[in-house]
């Protein structure tokens, strides 16, 4: 269901997580969510400077979770304890890397797919991109972190309007609204060229900025922390030296 391969660009690796399971149009099973938490943690691990979360079949990102496994929530408290658990864990495991994230998203992209594109720090959108978050339509809530994470990009009201109708838009109005960053002709080449970008810079830059954006307190002392580090010695000498900097893993 999810392939972690990586690619270098520019003598920086990025890392990419494509999701294939073309049969079932990406939908995620209920027992794969902590396999998607791993593929995080293992591109992370792997020294790559960005991860691209994108789809290995064509004109569907993800359909979301499988609904042939949420028929067995119903009787099984547990077992929707469980689901729900993983499924955060995934999500979070992608918010919480040290590495910048893109969802490169072409084609469908509904329910839990969606939650996994905000778990990103970046999306962006292709020509057939289409959004929809579905669980009104099948008498379910969306989780409430993910509730946030969308309330954060659109605010409130879009927030509202999207999760009460279940409404499809396409890559436009998601860029209008503030679901996505960025829209291209194609995401995966505008996703790694976005990647590109990121990993030519410092990583211990882009890990504190992370940390910033998501709340830390205690991120607060990296700005003073910086100017004490290797990466700011590199750019100060690249700059005087008008070269491109060289920064460490």
């Amino acid at each position: 269901m999810f392939i972690l391969d990586s690619i270098e660009a520019t003598g920086r690796r990025i890392a990419r997580i494509s999701l294939d399971r073309p049969a079932a149009r990406n939908a995620i099973a209920i027992g794969q969510w902590p396999a998607l938490a791993d593929a995080a943690g293992e591109a992370a691990a792997s020294g790559a400077r960005a991860l691209i979360v994108r789809s290995g079949a064509p004109g569907i990102f993800s359909a979301g979770a499988d609904l042939g496994d949420l028929a067995g929530l119903a009787a099984d408290p547990a077992l929707r304890h469980r689901f729900r658990i993983d499924m955060a864990r995934a999500f979070d495991a992608i918010a919480g890397l040290p590495i910048a994230t893109i969802a490169a998203v072409d084609g469908g992209c509904y329910g839990a797919g969606v939650a996994l594109a905000m778990a990103c720090d970046m999306r962006v959108a292709g020509d057939g991109a289409r959004f929809a978050i579905t669980p009104a339509r099948v008498g379910i809530v969306y989780p409430a972190c993910d509730v946030e994470r969308l309330k954060a990009l659109v605010g409130p009201g879009q927030a509202a309007r999207l999760l009460a109708t279940g409404m499809t838009i396409g890559a436009d109005e998601a860029l209008a609204i503030g679901l996505v960053e960025e829209r291209a002709g194609s995401a995966d080449a505008a996703a790694l060229a976005l990647a590109e970008a990121i990993a030519a810079n410092a990583r211990s830059s882009v890990a504190g900025l992370k940390r910033i954006l998501a709340g830390d307190e205690a991120a607060d002392r990296l700005f003073e922390e910086a100017f004490g580090g290797a990466d700011f010695g590199e750019g100060v000498a690249a700059f005087r030296e008008r070269r491109k900097p060289a920064f460490g893993a």
